[in-house]
């Protein structure tokens, strides 16, 4: 099942890297289209929507009840413990699901310490929140609910005040039928989480071209596309279809007097290496988010690309992937800017219908174990996706990238942490206990390597 989805994500993240090459060729800024037919074709393979969503948990299958019960959950005030506010209070549909606030505020009244992260295609995303400290979507529900500053509602308190309404024993019931009926804290995260993982933004225009009609993008709509994988560098981090490549990075974001700086990915890691990196956001349905950043800091579309001009702050730990003193004169600006609308749905788009993922497919054929296993990190992708070993059995990963990761294996049988790991490095464990495991990397998180140790 994990494997599927990966070597989709490879796919795509080829077809990017070619279509990122071929537009280096592209002809300038002037011309009326996105490149030649050949670099049209890999762009619109880059970008097109996948033909279905990624498997949900195997614990927490998704159903029309039990996201229909999440939607409830997710817009109702009295998950507060003041009764006045939501889930929708922070994710508005009218915002690109954030709120239109440079700070989020909890059920007080109070700023809190960043703003709002959008929650469009988060099916897709392997950790959660600004600084990555959730995996999945299960994680993270729980948390603004129960977080003083923010909703402010212990779980306990909240499932025993439902458990004692007829209306709501009747929905979690009709969710989670069979063994585990019960209004519970599992049960109430699980349709919450299910209900996120249908959200799946809009189509817009830029997908009406990405399927073939060349009508639907303007010349200058085209040109800005073009910006958008050469000069600007943009596709760097947001890539593919949901324009994101869910990886975290320090983007230069100047410190504020007399505040303290954020430091991000960093302490979630315990590596100082990672300090201020935050993750890139989805630009779908972007403009209708503004401000921008993880701190509100920057007010417009035209103030960030100012921002990669002239504001982008020097220190250790900017990533190579950053565009540095980025140079687009006023109409190669306006044309980016008019790509970026492209992203985002008409007006009066409605909240899509509710998607249901699919069961997730039979496991693939098992590998033969071996003594050692060497696998490659070059374009942010492990190569091979799947290794298997024998106990006590040696893994090497070597990054022949051009860029830092993080190799880490986070269970509970087996623990392992590379540290910084910088280009030209090797990491090798000897994995001694049989299981199945999966290696990621904590910058780049959707880089997985699913390892199994067994005897052969």
């Amino acid at each position: 099942m994990r494997t599927r989805l990966l070597d989709g994500l490879l796919a795509g993240a080829l077809a990017l890297l070619s279509a990122a090459s071929l537009l280096a060729l592209a002809p300038p800024a002037g011309s009326a289209d996105a490149g030649s037919a050949a670099e049209v074709a890999a762009l619109r393979a880059a970008y097109r929507r996948p033909a279905e969503m990624p498997p949900p948990p195997s614990d927490n299958p998704t159903t029309a009840a039990r996201a229909q019960l999440g939607r409830r959950l997710f817009f109702d005030p009295s998950l507060s413990s003041t009764g006045t506010m939501s889930c929708s209070s922070c994710h508005q549909p009218a915002h690109g699901f954030s709120d239109g606030l440079p700070l989020a505020r909890g059920a007080g009244g109070k700023a809190l310490a960043r703003r709002s992260p959008t929650i469009w295609n988060l099916a897709w995303a392997p950790f959660l929140f600004w600084d990555g400290r959730a995996e999945g979507l299960e994680a993270q529900a729980a948390a603004p609910i129960e977080a003083h500053e923010e909703m402010g509602q212990p779980l306990g308190t909240l499932v025993e005040r439902m458990a004692g309404d007829p209306g709501w024993r009747s929905a979690f019931a009709a969710a989670f039928p069979g063994a585990s009926p019960a209004v519970s804290k599992d049960n109430l995260v699980r349709a919450l989480a299910a209900w996120e993982r249908t959200l799946v933004s809009p189509r817009t225009r830029f997908d009406a071209w990405v399927d073939g009609d060349n009508a639907a993008l303007s010349p200058a709509e085209r040109r800005g596309l073009s910006l958008f994988h050469g000069p600007a560098g943009c596709a760097n981090c947001h890539e593919g279809w949901a324009f994101t490549d869910h990886a975290f990075y320090d983007i230069g974001l100047p410190d504020r007097p007399g505040v303290a700086p954020d430091l991000g990915r960093g302490p979630v890691l315990g590596l100082a290496r990672a300090d201020r990196a935050f993750k890139t956001p989805t630009l779908r349905e972007a403009m209708r988010r503004a401000p921008f950043m993880h701190d509100g800091s920057i007010p417009t579309i035209e103030a960030v690309i100012e921002h990669y001009a002239a504001g982008v702050a020097d220190r250790p730990t900017l990533p190579p992937e950053l565009p540095r003193r980025l140079s687009l004169d006023p109409a190669q600006r306006a044309d980016l800017i008019a790509f970026l609308n492209t992203l985002t749905s008409a007006p009066d788009a409605a909240l899509p219908e509710m998607a249901t993922p699919p069961v997730a497919p039979a496991p693939p054929p098992g590998l033969t174990p071996v003594a050692r296993a060497r696998v490659s990190q070059k374009n942010r992708q492990f190569a091979p996706l799947r290794v298997a070993l024998t106990p006590g059995g040696t893994l090497e990963i070597v990054n022949d990238d051009t860029t830092a990761h993080n190799i880490r294996i986070d269970s509970p049988e087996l623990q392992r942490n590379s540290g910084i790991q910088d280009p030209g490095q090797t990491v090798t464990w000897r994995i001694p206990t049989a299981g199945r495991y999966v290696a990621f990397c904590g910058i780049h998180p959707r880089m997985r390597l699913e390892v199994t140790v067994a005897a052969p």
